[in-house]
């Protein structure tokens, strides 16, 4: 017999600083990444106060990953050295892959009401860490939405769902990434492929697993090995980043924006930067 998905473990994140001075919601980064491969970091920014987000994140580098943004209200305007420039907006989202490297800027604009954003990083394989970068921004209509019954709501921002397919349909390691909404005690049921490893962060209300754990606004929760996973919402109900992948079971040198498979490669990437010849 099958076996379901449950919660594995409930995890609280940090509140850090990150940036020229952005406060943020660290909600996973390197101590969870052997459990949630290939996923690298999970970032949060949510703030009333325009203080907490213009500061920014001025020019800065990446190498060997991909990021995935995805605003739910306010926006944030990108630059880059490769000549991209945009801005998403509310319920927008952008996929950039840094491959041999990229450096650009993420500057958060004033909002008036609660800015929200995540930002996730997915690794790339050893045989792709040095690949061209890419860059795309994705409008908010071309994310498609699932109505499952009338009481829970899909966004697929990447990969599949019933006959739903995400925008973001490029990023090297096969993901599903989705916004579920749920009203008040309903239930979603979704089938994660066999083998991929797989997360909820909860960012409105809560949600529990049936197995006697809950998640509730803020928490991540690692969900274990098996099929399918089958959530309720609490009364109130819940909202939450839905996310699976398959693991590379690759090492990893993580270096600030720079995530590599070895130390050595993490040197040469900084002694790029120093000479100017780290965009190749």
């Amino acid at each position: 017999m099958a076996k379901n998905r449950s919660f594995e473990q409930v995890l609280n994140g940090r509140q850090t600083v990150d940036g020229a001075g952005v406060h943020l919601y660290r909600v996973f980064g390197n101590d969870q990444i052997e459990r949630l491969d290939p996923f690298l970091l999970l970032d949060d920014i949510h703030s009333s106060n325009p203080d907490d987000y213009l500061a920014g994140f001025p020019k800065h580098p990446h190498r060997g990953m991909e990021t995935l943004t995805y605003m739910i209200s306010g926006s944030i305007a990108h630059r880059d050295n490769l000549g991209n420039k945009g801005t998403i907006g509310s319920g927008d989202a952008q996929w950039m892959t840094a491959g041999s490297g990229i450096i650009h800027k993420e500057m958060p604009e004033r909002y008036d009401g609660m800015l929200q954003g995540f930002q996730l990083w997915v690794n790339l394989p050893k045989k792709n860490k040095l690949m061209s970068p890419r860059y795309r921004e994705i409008p908010s209509k071309t994310i498609p939405k699932v109505k499952l019954e009338k009481d829970v709501e899909v966004k697929v921002i990447a990969g599949k769902l019933s006959d739903a397919e995400g925008p973001v349909k490029d990023i090297v390691v096969p993901v599903d990434y989705f916004d579920v909404s749920m009203a008040g005690n309903s239930k979603f049921a979704h089938k994660i492929q066999k083998g991929r490893n797989a997360f909820a962060y909860v960012f409105r209300g809560g949600v529990s697993d049936g197995e006697g754990s809950a998640a509730r606004t803020g928490q991540l929760a690692i969900i274990s090995s098996g099929e399918e996973i089958i959530l309720e919402a609490e009364k109130g109900g819940a909202r939450f980043l839905l996310a699976s992948g398959e693991p590379l079971h690759e090492p990893i040198a993580w270096g600030g924006p720079i995530v590599m498979n070895t130390e050595e490669e993490l040197r040469e990437a900084s002694l790029e930067l120093r000479k100017g010849t780290f965009v190749r």
